[in-house]
């Protein structure tokens, strides 16, 4: 039987937070989505119940906020996973998850930025129309 040292109790300790920090910011990331969805889906069935149709992409950009801000945690527990990997398989898997997820975060901003511009563009649109032009001498 080996007997177990310092170092060994210690680089085991590590590992063992790591994990359970793992496991705590993926459960952050699962509850930041459920919250999305709730949010959105109170918005979804506010515009329903009001028929206004036009709400649909202020919905869509709520649980997209939602979304990336999860996107963003996850990554963070495959990052943690990397330093408790004890194989280069596993740290391909992990490596390929997060392009994955980092390029899901990039299109989900992006089209969060285009319709924010989209949206304030109308709105700019919306404004000038109400504004009276000068009377003409």
């Amino acid at each position: 039987m080996e007997k177990e040292t310092i170092h060994s109790l210690a680089e085991e300790g590590v590992k063992n937070a790591v994990l359970w920090l793992k496991l705590g910011i993926e459960t952050i990331g699962g509850a930041i989505i459920a919250l999305g969805v709730l949010a959105a889906g109170r918005l979804f069935l506010q515009a329903l119940l009001a028929r206004r149709t036009a709400d649909f992409t202020a919905i869509r950009l709520t649980l997209a906020r939602y979304l990336a801000l999860a996107l963003e945690f996850q990554l963070g527990a495959d990052i943690l996973s990397t330093a408790v990997a004890p194989s280069w398989e596993q740290i391909g898997k992990l490596g390929a998850i997060a392009v994955i997820r980092t390029a899901l975060n990039f299109f989900l901003s992006k089209e969060m930025k285009d319709e924010r511009t989209s949206a304030a563009e109308k709105h700019v649109a919306a404004q000038a129309e109400q504004i009276p032009s000068p009377a003409r001498s």
